[in-house]
């Protein structure tokens, strides 16, 4: 069995919707651009995935330590990936562990940032993961966070993917404070996406993202990225939040 077929026999739903938003590059380039002004340095992308983002990173010079908690994702990373001189590891971690440092003494202090892009919203205990994000960065370094916005939006398609909630600038904020960061930056981010969102989780009760619809969204790219723009980025489906390590 390759790597693709244990993939989609561990991670079924997970692995569906990575691969679908792999095929939306324009979607994903918006995403990257938009944190992109708030990494520097050397990155440690949390919850990798099948790195849809990593690449990008990758591609843009960034140093990166890639991750994933299942070892079938950092197999898929090391494989497709590992040609990249930039890459200087792809390791499984654990946000949540209460000895985090005297689990991973090797991550502590060492990166300019650590980016977690649709992650902490799968962890119960998202106060912990934030404490131990916070003790990776070296001072001065940055905590870029993005999750699902809005808890009213929390349909089918959050239940499928393992989600225990959906944030506001206000609740994403409170976190991240309470771990230690100063946020310099918050914003919601694609507004045109909360409708579809809405639409195929909470009235059509699908259980995975249109594939269809994926790919009309990600041709309208230009149109979605100007309704960010004329609503001022105060309402999205995703919120982010960008905290400095003092």
């Amino acid at each position: 069995m390759n790597l693709a077929e244990h993939l989609q026999e561990t991670d079924p739903m997970g692995l569906q919707t990575l691969e679908r938003l792999a095929a939306a590059t324009r979607f994903n380039r918006w995403m990257f651009d938009t944190i992109r002004p708030h990494c520097k340095g050397h990155v440690f992308e949390v919850g990798s995935g099948i790195g849809n983002i990593s690449r990008l990173f990758l591609e843009e010079g960034f140093q990166l330590t890639a991750s994933d908690l299942r070892q079938e994702y950092i197999a898929y990373l090391k494989q497709q990936l590992g040609h990249h001189s930039n890459l200087k590891d792809v390791c499984s971690v654990d946000l949540v562990l209460p000895d985090f440092a005297q689990k991973y003494p090797q991550l502590v202090g060492q990166f300019d940032t650590v980016v977690a892009l649709n992650v902490v919203e799968h962890i119960e205990d998202h106060q912990k993961a934030l404490e131990n994000c916070y003790q990776m960065l070296k001072p001065g370094g940055h905590a870029v966070i993005l999750v699902p916005a809005f808890q009213a939006l929390y349909n089918v398609f959050d239940e499928e993917l393992g989600h225990f909630r959906r944030y506001t600038k206000k609740t994403l904020i409170a976190v991240e404070e309470k771990a230690g960061f100063k946020v310099i930056h918050k914003q919601y981010f694609n507004t045109t996406g909360m409708l579809g969102w809405f639409l195929n989780g909470r009235v059509r009760k699908k259980r995975l993202i249109p594939a269809g619809q994926l790919q009309a969204f990600d041709k309208l790219m230009p149109i979605v990225k100007l309704v960010d723009v004329v609503t001022f980025r105060t309402v999205g489906l995703s919120v982010i939040a960008v905290g400095r390590k003092p």
